[in-house]
């Protein structure tokens, strides 16, 4: 009898244990969806960055004009 009351503590706490991970693993994913949309816009400032280092702010400037349709 003190076997199943093992068995079944232990499934409970496996069975917790799972839930909590399940949402860590959630909150996780949510972080990456996050993390790629800000490095998304990183990346568009640095091509802005690297066009008026290369090529002027004017270019530039003129680049990003073109690029938001503006």
């Amino acid at each position: 009898m003190h076997d199943i009351k093992m068995i079944s503590e232990t499934e409970a706490k496996l069975s917790a244990h799972e839930q909590v991970c399940a949402e860590r693993y959630e909150g996780i994913q949510k972080s990456f969806a996050n993390g790629s949309k800000r490095m998304t816009k990183i990346e568009y400032l640095l091509y802005v960055v690297i066009a008026a280092v290369l090529f002027g702010p004017g270019v530039a400037g003129e680049f990003v004009k073109k690029a938001l349709g503006l």
